[in-house]
Parts: structure tokens; sequence; C-alpha cells
């Protein structure tokens, strides 16, 4: 073969190897951002909390991580720290704890929350009461207790019980406003801890 062809080759074969690398980048890259919006769509996603209504389980501007799988095969449990959708429809979300789920009465009794007759041990408040709030989100009745929670819904209130806006202020939480559940605080390091 003639030198000249051997050079011709070389030639004609960069701009295919220069298109082949766009290619497989722009596949590499596409398939990355595919995998990261199915991870953030339903796997999990890092939570940034805006304000003091979970103290002292959770601090101000703590990272939390939630997530989303096990919510895909049930309901939000008794207990359990969960995300939903801010019931005002202002779009952001709210972190509180499942104090009851479907068809559970609550009451809140002597500064205690009784729920199905039973007073809650919840040292997670630090012995704050847990009263009726005299306000309520603009729009709705004001709760009378005791309550049952409806299907669809779980009943949250947040642990810093004097200073928390929940189901005592806007009603039971539809289950499907829920948007994950709290795992973990990732930071910062010196509050990382599981829930």
């Amino acid at each position: 073969m003639p030198e000249d062809a051997i050079i011709n080759e070389g030639e004609q074969g960069e701009p295919n190897d220069r298109r082949r690398t766009v290619i497989e980048w722009s596949i590499t890259i596409a398939v990355a951002v595919g995998i990261a919006i199915l991870i953030h769509v339903f796997v999990g996603e890092p939570f940034i909390v805006p304000t003091g209504s979970m103290l002292d389980t959770i601090q101000l501007d703590d990272r939390i991580w939630g997530e989303k799988i096990s919510y895909h095969f049930r309901d939000p449990e008794q207990g359990e720290v969960i995300m939903f959708d801010n019931p005002n429809g202002e779009g952001t979300v709210l972190i509180k704890r499942v104090i009851a789920t479907a068809g559970q009465t609550v009451d809140l009794v002597d500064g205690k929350v009784v729920v199905d007759g039973q007073v809650l041990d919840e040292p997670y408040t630090s012995n704050r009461p847990s009263l009726p709030l005299n306000q309520t989100l603009p729009g709705t009745e004001p709760v009378t207790y005791p309550i049952t929670v409806p299907e669809g819904c779980v009943w949250v209130m947040g642990d810093n019980r004097t200073n928390s806006l929940d189901s005592r202020y806007f009603g039971a939480v539809p289950t499907s406003s829920v948007v994950a559940r709290a795992l973990f605080t990732f930071w910062p390091l010196s509050n990382i801890k599981g829930f």
C-alpha cells in the first residue's frame, strides 16, 4: 500500500474518532442524568431543615437524607419522621413526626398526646407540653379533640411542640402528599444520626 494512502486513512479516521468520542460522552452524560433523575424521583434526596419545629431531634439547617422507596409499597407508620408537601400550597416541604395513622383517635390531655386511649411516651419532645393551637390554616375549621384520623391520612406533629405548626394547625395530612421518610442527618458532621 502506498505511503500516502496510510496518511489519508489516518486523516479520515480523526473526524470519525472525534465523532465517536462525542457520541460516547453524550450517551454517558444522558445515562448519568437519567439515573440521577430516577434516584431523585424514586429512591431519595437530601433536604435542608429550615425551621426549629423538630428541635431537639433535628437542628435548624441540618441536612437530612429522605428515602422514597418505602412509601411506594406502604403508608407511613406511627413514629416515623416524614417529609410532605406543605398543606398551605406554598410549594415547600415540611418535616414532622407521624403521631397517628388512619383510623386512630388523637386527643390532647393535660399537655400529653393520647392515641387510642394510650398516652404516648415521647422523649423526643424534651417534656414540652402538647397543647391545642389557637390558630388554624386559613380556610380550615379549628381542630376539635378527640379527632379520628381519616382514611388515607396521617396525623403529624413537630417534636418542638411549643413551636410547631403541624396537624394541630392544618389537620391530617394525606399520605399522597408524603414525599419521603427521614433516614438520617448527614450534615453537619457533628449532628449525624439516624431516625
